[in-house]
Parts: structure tokens; C-alpha cells; sequence
């Protein structure tokens, strides 16, 4: 099984990051990731993700010459996914849409916990065209930039922590989804400090992506 990565943006960093958070969920798995270096350094709003449309779908082909069984488009927003589905020849999944599955999958109700307010509405549109409505309790911002998340400062996870047991108590959530890329390494320290179960869209794409591949492998 030979899964890709797509990091959307243009920062190599947090490519290496979603690669490793990947392979700790799957360490069965051949998982490489690639990184759109004609894209914004991060995605924060509809605008940059516009702008990784086209570096994104062009590297589509040369996952599958190098073999990916499954793609997945490491944007929680998850960029261009619907144009990526539509043209490669192999499973296409999105972070964002991996994690609404395993909630409703656990038959937990969410909270997405992102970066800037700026992504409330992309996350929202996705939630809701993909029908997790009914299951999400809220979606909250930690004010914190995609590129100061991927830094992981002890006062960043204290502050990420902080949201999610925000929404626990005053949202009803009983479970946080982690709503960006560069929260996946951070997810054992976030564990340690919340009180709800965690799901990183990193680490559920790689199992959903391992399902659907092997489900087409078997004539399904």
C-alpha cells in the first residue's frame, strides 16, 4: 500500500510533519508526501486556496507514476478535492473530510477546532455540502496562524488545548477535531492536556485511504 500526501501550501516543513504524523498511524504503509511549491506558503481562507488549485491537481500525475494506491490532499479545507476526485484514477481524500467520516464512524458529535476565524466559513461550507451537520457542535478559531501552529510552541498546544476544552464545556462536543495540517504532530501533547477524544484528519485519512484502496483491490 503506497499512499501520497499532498501539502497544498508551499512549506516543506509541514509537509515533513503530515508525512511523519501519517506513518505513525500507519506504519504498514509506504507513505511520501509532496509539497506544492507553487502555492501559498499556508491556506488560510478561500482565497489562498484558490491559489493552490493548480499546483495541487499537477501533482496528481506524478503521485500515481510514483506508484500512490490513494492520494490525500493535506489541507483541512480540503483543497480542490472535488476537481482532484474528478481527474486522478485512484482514491482521492481530504483531511477534512477523513475526520467527518471517522466522527460519524465513532458516532461522536464535534468540534472542529482551527486556526483563524478566516477558515470558519470554508470549513462550514464543507460541513455542510457533505452532510456532518447533524454532528458538528461548533466550529471554533484558536486565533493562531496555520504557520505559528506548525511551530508547535508549548504556549501554541496550551492555547489549541484551551479551545478544545472550550468546546467540551460550553459547545456539548464529545470529541475535537483538529481543524489543520500542522496540529497532526501535535496531537500526543494535546491528548495529554484535554479531556475528550481527539481525531486528526492526518491520521484518519491514512486508514480511510488504506480501506478504500484495498476495497478497490478487491473488485469492490
Amino acid at each position: 500500500m503506497k499512499i501520497a500526501y499532498i501539502n497544498p501550501n508551499a512549506t516543506a516543513a509541514m509537509t515533513d510533519g503530515i508525512v511523519e504524523a501519517a506513518r505513525l498511524a500507519l506504519p504498514g504503509a509506504e507513505i511520501f508526501g509532496m509539497t506544492n511549491s507553487d502555492g501559498p506558503a499556508a491556506i488560510e481562507g478561500p482565497e489562498d486556496g484558490a491559489t493552490a488549485v493548480p499546483g495541487l491537481l499537477a501533482r496528481l500525475g506524478p503521485a500515481q507514476d510514483q506508484g500512490a494506491d490513494a492520494i490525500v490532499i493535506a489541507c483541512f479545507d480540503d483543497t480542490g478535492l472535488a476537481e482532484a476526485q474528478a481527474q486522478a484514477g485512484c482514491p482521492v481524500l481530504g483531511i477534512g473530510q477523513a475526520s467527518y467520516v471517522m466522527a460519524q464512524l465513532l458516532g461522536l458529535r464535534f468540534s472542529v477546532v482551527t486556526s483563524l476565524p478566516v477558515s470558519i466559513p470554508v470549513i462550514d461550507e464543507n460541513i455542510d455540502t457533505s452532510g456532518f451537520r447533524g454532528l458538528c457542535a461548533s466550529v471554533r478559531a484558536s486565533g493562531l496562524p496555520v504557520l505559528t501552529i506548525e511551530k508547535g510552541a508549548p504556549e501554541t498546544v496550551a492555547r489549541i488545548a484551551a479551545e478544545i476544552e472550550a468546546a467540551r464545556a460550553e459547545d456539548g462536543a464529545a470529541c475535537a477535531i483538529l481543524g489543520c495540517a500542522g496540529m497532526a504532530p501535535l496531537t500526543p501533547e494535546l491528548a495529554q492536556r484535554t479531556t475528550i477524544p481527539l481525531i486528526d484528519g492526518v491520521a484518519a485519512s491514512a486508514l480511510l485511504a488504506q480501506a478504500a484502496a484495498g476495497f478497490l483491490g478487491r473488485g469492490g
